[in-house]
Parts: structure tokens; C-alpha cells; sequence
């Protein structure tokens, strides 16, 4: 099926993990702790390319990690999967299908109202880098989604939450993806801190990567909707050291990124030149990492994963 969109910005390579030391955009909450590795119930993957497990498996015993990994091919089919099943805590990943869902659920129109807060709603969310500078005129809801994808803003997230219904609304927006895994519990910056033992909050890489192909490939968006999203995750301040880092020159990559305590994630769209894209979640977990390893850890997981897809 040719793809409704095409994406700009050449991705860059840097696959040491001891090179690199860009850090996130992001400033993920302090107090947050991760679930463990409660197995999803509902989705049974096939096996993993071996090579690609085996690497992945040696890396965690390098670094002391937890890596959870779902690949999808979207012109072969092919798939590369590792703990794809295992939970994990989503942190601002979930941002991404926040604004799908707005897109989904509001016309062009109602997105160019102006909408303003308080705040109040701005010291709430923790991180509002966009929002915190517009308490006074407010920005319209199209401008909200874009600081949400592209900057990650807590406080323009918990306004789009508002708007498609809060936690239950976007868990109903994953049941109606086919995604009866994924458990949106809480807002901004509640949403970060997992429990051990609860699935609150969590995920899994299967499920994720499903999810981003039907959004962005299923027809479940205008097509405008579309090229509209993925324009936000190509231009987002937050991943330039993660997929994007790891993807191989030339290769395109679309992502939101995702970070709380121990946790780094991205999720992603990866287009190599003349072929269909690759949609990958990529999902980790160190204790003892600060930001700059951590987004090593994740560019050095995509660099192991995309070198499958050469």
C-alpha cells in the first residue's frame, strides 16, 4: 500500500553508546518508579530475528538494562520483537495518541479556536516550556497538539486530555485501534509514576507499534491529519539523540520520545529511501543511567534494530 505522506530531515548516525552525549529536551518527573515486567495478556507476537535478541540480550547484560522493542516492516510485513509483550510505564510517549485523537475528533476549524488556562495549570503540570510563556493570550488547540508532539508540554497535553475526554476518552481511542493492552489511567505529571505491580500508566512495545501504524497508516485519520502529525513528530526538540540518532544516514525518522525516572522511550515512524516505513517502539529501563546514557541506550537499540531492515 503506498504511504499517504512523505518526511523530511535526513536522519543523523552516531551509534556509540560512549560517544554519545546529547540529552533529551525533556524533563521527566523525579519521583517516578516502573512496573516490572507484568506481561501483557492479550497479544501473542512471533518470534524475534535471532541475531537482533541475541544483541539486544547482550546489551542488557552490558548496561544492567531492561530493552523492550516491536519493529514492524510496513511493505514486508517483516517484524523484529524483544519483551514486546512486557509492560512498561509510557511516560510522554503517550502524548502522540493524545493528538491523534484530537485530530480524529475535532475539525480544522474548532482546532484554530483560541484556548487559554491559568497558572495555576502550568505549575500543575511540571513542564509547560510552551504554555508557560502564553498564560496570558492562550494558543489555539492546534498549537497546543504541536507543543504537546514537539516540545512535549505537560500543561498543553492535560488541555487536549480535557478535550477528547480525559484518561477514559483515549483509553476508548486505543479499545477502537484494537488495543485492549494499553491502560491510560491519569494526566500530566501523574502519569509518570507507575506502581510496582499496577499496569496503570503502562504499556507494551507490541502494542504501541500497532498503534502508530493504524493511526498513521490505517485510515483512521484525514489524510491532511495525517501529514499534520507526522510534521510534528518530525520537527520534535526531544529525539534528535534517540531513533533518529541510530537511524542509518538518510533514512527519515518521525518520533515522539517519552522519559520518567528510569525510563527512556521513542516511538516511531523510520522511512529508508525508496521503501515503505518502518514503525518502531523502543522501550527501556536503567536504574543507574543519567539522561545522556540513557538516550545512548535507546540510540544504540535502534541502530541494532534498523540494521535488520538494511
Amino acid at each position: 500500500m503506498p504511504h499517504p505522506v512523505r518526511w523530511g530531515l535526513a536522519a543523523c548516525v552516531a551509534l556509540s553508546l560512549t560517544a554519545c552525549t546529547a540529552t533529551s529536551g525533556e524533563q521527566p518527573p523525579t519521583a517516578a518508579t516502573t512496573p516490572g515486567t507484568t506481561p501483557s495478556p492479550t497479544v501473542a507476537s512471533p518470534s524475534p530475528a535471532p541475531a537482533v535478541d541475541h544483541a539486544l540480550a547482550d546489551l542488557e547484560d552490558e548496561l544492567d538494562a531492561r530493552i523492550g522493542v516491536a519493529a514492524l516492516d510496513t511493505g514486508t510485513d517483516e517484524t523484529v520483537e524483544h519483551r514486546a509483550d512486557e509492560r512498561w510505564g509510557y511516560a510522554s510517549t503517550v502524548k502522540v495518541f493524545v493528538v491523534a485523537e484530537l485530530l480524529r475528533t475535532t475539525t480544522a476549524e474548532q482546532r484554530a479556536e483560541q484556548v487559554t488556562w491559568s497558572q495555576e495549570d502550568v505549575d500543575a503540570a511540571g513542564y509547560a516550556p510552551v504554555t508557560g510563556d502564553h498564560v496570558d493570550g492562550g494558543l489555539t488547540l492546534d498549537e497546543l497538539a504541536e507543543a504537546a508532539v514537539r516540545d512535549s508540554d505537560n500543561a498543553a497535553t492535560n488541555i487536549l486530555f480535557e478535550h477528547i475526554g480525559g484518561p477514559e476518552g483515549l483509553r476508548a481511542a486505543f479499545e477502537r485501534l484494537g488495543d485492549r493492552t494499553t491502560e491510560p489511567a491519569r494526566t500530566e505529571p501523574d502519569l509518570n509514576t507507575v506502581e510496582p505491580g499496577s499496569t496503570a500508566d503502562t504499556t507494551t512495545p507490541a502494542a504501541f507499534t500497532a498503534d502508530l501504524d493504524a493511526v498513521l497508516h490505517g485510515g483512521r485519520l484525514d489524510p491532511q491529519d495525517v501529514d499534520r502529525l507526522v510534521e510534528w513528530m518530525t520537527g520534535n526538540a526531544t529525539g534528535d539523540a534517540l531513533v533518529r540518532a541510530g537511524a542509518p544516514d538518510g533514512w527519515t525518522v518521525a518520533d515522539k520520545s517519552g522519559g520518567a525516572g528510569a525510563l527512556r522511550h521513542d516511538v516511531a515512524v523510520v522511512t529508508p529511501p525508496g521503501r515503505e516505513p518502518i514503525v518502531l517502539t523502543v522501550l527501556t529501563e536503567r536504574e543507574d543511567a543519567d539522561a545522556g546514557s540513557a538516550d545512548a541506550l535507546v540510540e544504540q537499540v535502534a541502530a541494532t534494530v534498523l540494521d535488520r531492515f538494511r
